[in-house]
C-alpha cells in the first residue's frame, strides 16, 4: 500500500475506533509488517506536531490512540457546554404529536397511528429530552410508555398539556394518509 494511503486508512481507523488500537491490528490491515507500520505511525505523530494539529498520536505499550492535544481542553470545554440545537423532522414531529395527545402510549399504539415502525424517532425524541419513559402498560410483555417532558413543554411554549392545540380532525386524517403513504414507499423501496 502506498505510504500516504496507509496514513489515510490508519487516521481513518485511529479517528473512528476512538480508543488505542494494538500497533499489530494496524500492521494487519495495512498490509505491513509491525516495524514499517510503526514508522508510519511515528511519521504521522511528526506531522500533527509540526503542522500544529489540534490532534495527536498517544502511544501506549503496543497500542496507538488518536488524541486531543491537551492545550484545548478548554475549547472542547466551550463547546461541550453549549447546548446542542436539534431539528425535528416531519416524522419526528408526527411521532411527538401522537405522544403528546394520547400519552401514556405504547411504541406500538404510536406506530398503529403512524403505520410505520418508529423505534429511531422515538429514541430521537428521547434524546432531544421531549419524550421519557412514564412507566409500564399492565398488559403481556409490559411494554413501555412514553409520555412528554418538561423540556417539551418549554421547548413548545405551553404551561401544561391543557394548552395544546384542539386537533383539527381533517388534519388528523392528512396525517393518517401521509403515513400511509410513507408506508407504501418503504414498500416499494
Amino acid at each position: 500500500m502506498e505510504r500516504q494511503k496507509a496514513k489515510a486508512v490508519l487516521e481513518a481507523i485511529l479517528f473512528t475506533m476512538g480508543e488505542s488500537v494494538e500497533i499489530e491490528r494496524l500492521a494487519q490491515v495495512i498490509e505491513e509488517d509491525r516495524q514499517t507500520t510503526k514508522e508510519i505511525l511515528d511519521e504521522m505523530a511528526k506531522e500533527y506536531r509540526k503542522q500544529e494539529r489540534g490532534i495527536q498520536l498517544t502511544t501506549l505499550e503496543n497500542s496507538v490512540q488518536l488524541c486531543t492535544k491537551g492545550e484545548y481542553y478548554e475549547y472542547l470545554i466551550k463547546i461541550a457546554k453549549t447546548p446542542r440545537k436539534f431539528v425535528l423532522t416531519d416524522t419526528l414531529l408526527e411521532t411527538l404529536s401522537i405522544i403528546a395527545y394520547k400519552q401514556p402510549v405504547t411504541r406500538l399504539e404510536v406506530e398503529k397511528v403512524r403505520g410505520v415502525n418508529c423505534d429511531h424517532a422515538i429514541n430521537r425524541l428521547i434524546e432531544f429530552d421531549l419524550i421519557c419513559e412514564v412507566g409500564r402498560l399492565d398488559a403481556p410483555g409490559r411494554p413501555l410508555l412514553f409520555g412528554t417532558t418538561e423540556q417539551f413543554l418549554r421547548s413548545f411554549g405551553v404551561k401544561s398539556l391543557d394548552d395544546l392545540p384542539e386537533i383539527n380532525p381533517v388534519q388528523m386524517e392528512e396525517f393518517k394518509l401521509q403515513a400511509e403513504s410513507e408506508v407504501q414507499m418503504q414498500l416499494d423501496i
